[in-house]
């Protein structure tokens, strides 16, 4: 069902100061861009139905060096200049 590679899991939250609304177009259009980058080929959004202000990013790389190299592409780190999320928590695996 699955290929193996690089799969990352990784909850984020919404920061007090910022609307939840523009937090979403911002990690949307993270989204878009991030599945045209090569060696990435999962990278969806997922909202908490109970606290709007959570989500849940599924991601899956062909490798570790290709999710490495996603922090540094224009879209990814215009993201990160807004400080609009936090990291909770994230878990990196693989298909079993």
């Amino acid at each position: 069902m699955f290929n193996k590679g690089y799969y990352i899991t990784a909850e984020l939250k919404v920061k007090e100061s910022v609307d939840i609304n523009i937090a979403f177009q911002h990690l949307k259009k993270l989204c878009d861009e991030t599945l045209k980058e090569p060696g990435c080929s999962i990278f969806t959004l997922h909202q908490c139905i109970n606290d709007k202000s959570r989500f849940l990013l599924w991601e899956r790389f062909d490798s570790e060096e290709d999710f490495k190299f996603h922090f540094v592409q224009p879209h990814t780190l215009e993201y990160l200049k807004h400080d609009l999320t936090e990291v909770v928590q994230y878990f990196a695996s693989d298909v079993a």
